[in-house]
């Protein structure tokens, strides 16, 4: 359902103005996750080559001093890798995302279109969530592995920021549901006139 036309052809000038604003907006979002799904991926892997022993520690819910022997090659690469398999799970979110805000511009505000982009946002950030808490407990077994018996780490953790990730991708997706059901009510609304 294209509101475009119908907006423009019956709004008053202020409307319009909101309508542009909304638009542009739009515009510099969908190009904002083009930017991130090229980045992201980048900023990953070269954070696994530079970064040094401790911060990966850190970053892992490690000790700092938790990783005792030098990090081979390996590591670091598999490392990469392992947060890669989130990040491209919210990098199709953004993707979907990215579709979203594209039916903004061209005036698809309330279609089932729009509606379907968010909710298939909400489940790839929900699903890029699970499998960070999976594969931060292996990267934190990779980075210790080549430690002494008795000094390998397995760490488990959920943090407020992939509890807050959780709670905010499930308002989308709920709000998602409830723009598609005043959909359908307004179609069926409009099928009785």
């Amino acid at each position: 359902m294209q509101l475009q036309k119908d907006v423009t052809m019956t709004s008053s000038p202020v409307e319009n103005t909101h309508l542009q604003r909304l638009r542009q907006l739009s515009r510099v979002l969908a190009a904002a996750c083009l930017w991130l799904m090229v980045m992201l991926p980048m900023a990953v892997v070269g954070y696994w080559l530079v970064a040094d022993g401790p911060q990966l520690a850190v970053r892992a819910q490690l000790p700092v001093h938790a990783i005792q022997a030098p990090l081979m090659a390996w590591q670091r690469w598999a490392g990469a890798v392992l947060t890669l398999l989130p990040l491209s799970l919210l990098l199709t979110g953004l993707w979907e995302a990215r579709r979203c805000f594209r039916r903004f511009v061209a005036g698809e505000i309330f279609s089932a279109g729009t509606v379907r982009c968010l909710r298939r946002f909400a489940g790839w950030v929900m699903a890029s969530v699970a499998t960070g808490m999976v594969t931060a407990t292996a990267i934190s077994v990779l980075l210790t592995i080549n430690n002494p018996p008795g000094l390998r780490h397995l760490a488990i953790s959920v943090g407020s920021d992939q509890v807050f990730t959780l709670f905010f991708a499930g308002m989308v997706w709920l709000m998602a549901a409830v723009i598609g059901e005043a959909r359908e009510l307004a179609d069926e609304n409009a099928a009785f006139v």
